[in-house]
């Protein structure tokens, strides 16, 4: 495993880290605390020493997992979570300081931790982002020592550029991978250029980057990659990345030309990611552990060619950037 700082928190971690949204078992199914456990573990085992979570993972059980991993294992995890989402309705005028200082603390109590290596704003609507109070509010936290230190998970490019204007946040969680290719552009560049992290998630556009899906596959009730496609419950941007389904079909039948010999595209989705210095890491999800072998073999691909890169490239232009491109 290689290991990358995490901007100005000066944590080093895996650059090949894991997220926790389906931790437990696949969206819209019970959470299973032996399979989390099994999935936790093994990528401890692996030299993962990073974890993202979110109190609304599971109903809070993915919380639950991850602070039991912490206080079970003698090498040193960070845990990052998040906040926000919990609010009902989802509006600006819901956030509000003591209300994510009580989020800070149920967090605190589920994971039976005394602190949190990183509290994450959970997507908040854009507006959040033009409160200074808000953010205000985490330098009180830090300074009790609930929190060493705050981050934000974004949707656009352009709320992650105004949330590092404010100094005390320290990372940036933010959509990036082969059919999301703007952040890139500018928004490194500016987070570097601040010492600020980047931690990437959804790597593989929800699984399409894994070319295992095709015209045929179908998805639970429950799963978001059935339900959301339209951005009927959340934002559009979160499921396949907003790429069309069958656009994406077609975009990956062309990236498996670009990686013959893989008949697995994930590692090379995931390895691809990794060429961009300015990432800190990446945060794939597994609801099996075989997921997480997978995600695990990034580590061994060599880097891509500078021709595999520009065929990635030329493939996102061609059939991905438009609309995708200025939407996030």
């Amino acid at each position: 495993m290689q290991y990358r700082k995490l901007g100005k928190t000066g944590f080093s971690i895996s650059e090949i880290s894991l997220g926790t949204w389906q931790v437990g078992g696949k969206w819209g199914e019970p959470f299973s605390h032996d399979n989390a456990d099994r999935i936790l573990n093994e990528a401890a085992d692996a030299g993962i020493n990073f974890i993202d979570t979110a109190d609304v993972y599971g109903d809070g059980e993915s919380e639950k997992a991850v602070g039991r991993l912490v206080r079970s294992r003698s090498e040193r995890i960070y845990v990052a979570t998040k906040c926000g989402r919990r609010l009902q309705p989802h509006v600006n005028d819901a956030y509000q300081p003591a209300v994510l200082r009580a989020f800070v603390e149920d967090s605190l109590r589920s994971m039976g931790l005394e602190t949190l290596d990183l509290i994450q704003l959970h997507c908040p609507p854009t507006d959040v982002f033009y409160r200074p109070e808000i953010f205000e509010e985490f330098d009180r936290l830090k300074a009790e020592g609930k929190i060493q230190n705050l981050g934000v998970s974004v949707e656009k490019v352009e709320e992650g550029l105004k949330a590092i204007e404010y100094p005390n946040v320290t990372t940036v969680q933010i959509i990036f991978n082969m059919f999301r290719q703007r952040p890139a552009e500018l928004f490194f560049g500016e987070a570097q250029r601040r010492d600020v992290g980047i931690i990437v998630r959804v790597p593989l556009a929800s699984g399409l980057l894994t070319g295992k899906f095709d015209r045929n596959t179908t998805f639970a009730k429950e799963d978001h990659r059935n339900f959301n496609r339209e951005g009927d419950a959340f934002d559009k941007g979160e499921t396949f990345s907003g790429v069309d389904y069958e656009t994406g079909l077609a975009a990956v039948e062309e990236l498996r030309s670009v990686f013959p010999d893989d008949k697995n595209l994930a590692p090379d989705a995931l390895r691809w990611i990794l060429t961009f210095d300015a990432v800190s890491c990446i945060i794939p999800g597994a609801s099996k552990p075989e997921h997480l072998r997978s995600n695990l073999q990034a580590a061994q691909r060599p880097a891509p060619s500078s021709e595999q890169m520009a065929a990635v490239k030329r493939i996102y232009d061609e059939r991905i950037k438009n609309p995708v491109h200025y939407l996030w």
